[in-house]
């Protein structure tokens, strides 16, 4: 039996990860240290299986995976800070544990003898600099050369972390996979993030209010967290993805923030109108994938649309979340 080890394992990807590890007869320890989560139903049923631990552990003590027992053929690094509070607030916190956060992972990965592979999730924030000189191919492909914005900038702090965590996996003499994963979304991400906030605000609205939505110009495409997991199970399963960085998203449909909140308004029954804000600081205006690497050294594209990942994740937030909360 495949043993896989995911740090921040209970969070969001995780979970869904785990999902899918299972289905594949895996047995999965989850590195948490549930700051940013807790043990909600969907997690506690996943740990029903006798083949999932939870292991509450804060990577940033330098010795908090030294005493695993037994060996390890997949690690999934998921573990990060993450968030734009966090990162306008303290982006020295942000660069510094972000790195320290992998440190640990890497020297773990470097005792297993049969590591199969080592898979660490970057961002698509690493393209924003590209972006801001308008030398950005939309798709954007892996290859395109990094450009790095103003290092004085808090928002820089996240990306600089990533790409210092890249650099640390492929230089670590461990079989390891890089995906950037972009505007991933589904159950269980939390309410900070575009398509589940939107969700809240139009469920809690009755018609004829107005809906505020910022960046309403600002285009994106959306992939449903079961094809992210697809692509990354793939990854660390291809002997051709070792060593590769892989675009973790969906090509298309490429559509403005503005018409998401339409779609989300229909999914959720309303009669709104939005109502226009300013863009947030620093928000690039288009971000989409190249997907075409990904597809082919994985075989698997996305496949759930939009309209139907957005309607399954109203459904998991308006039973759990949004008419719990009453």
């Amino acid at each position: 039996m495949t043993r896989a080890l995911i740090t921040g394992g209970a969070g969001f990807i995780g979970a869904h990860l785990s999902q899918r590890l299972l289905d594949s007869d895996c047995e999965i320890d989850l590195i948490d240290d549930l700051s940013r989560g807790r043990v909600d139903p969907d997690l506690a049923k996943l740990l029903e299986d006798d083949r999932v631990r939870l292991l509450e552990r804060d990577l940033l003590d330098p010795g908090a995976l030294r005493d695993l027992q037994g060996t390890y053929e997949l690690i999934f690094h998921l573990a990060a800070i993450v968030g734009v509070e966090n990162v306008l607030k303290a982006p020295e916190r942000v660069l510094r544990h972000n790195v320290a956060l992998l440190v640990p992972v890497l020297e773990l990965a470097a005792r297993q003898p049969r590591l199969q592979r080592l898979l660490f999730a970057s961002t698509s924030e690493v393209y924003a600099g590209t972006l801001e000189l308008s030398s950005l191919p939309i798709p954007t492909p892996e290859d395109v050369p990094i450009t790095l914005p103003d290092l004085s900038r808090p928002r820089t702090s996240y990306m600089l972390s990533k790409l210092y965590g890249e650099a640390l996996c492929m230089h670590a003499g461990v079989p390891a996979t890089v995906v950037r994963p972009h505007n991933v979304y589904g159950p269980r991400m939390g309410l900070a993030h575009v398509i589940p906030e939107l969700l809240q605000r139009a469920h809690g609205a009755s018609d004829g209010d107005r809906l505020e939505v910022y960046s309403v110009d600002h285009r994106r495409t959306f992939c449903y967290v079961s094809d992210a997991v697809e692509m990354i199970v793939r990854a660390v399963e291809s002997p051709e993805c070792a060593g590769e960085v892989l675009n973790v998203g969906s090509q298309e449909p490429e559509i403005t923030i503005g018409e998401l909140a339409e779609l989300v308004i229909g999914v959720a029954g309303r009669e709104l109108e939005i109502a226009p804000l300013p863009a947030h600081q620093g928000s690039p205006e288009r971000r989409c994938p190249d997907m075409s690497k990904t597809g082919r050294l994985t075989g698997h594209v996305a496949e759930v649309g939009l309209r139907e990942g957005v309607r399954d994740t109203y459904d998991w937030y308006r039973e759990n979340v949004f008419d719990a909360e009453r």
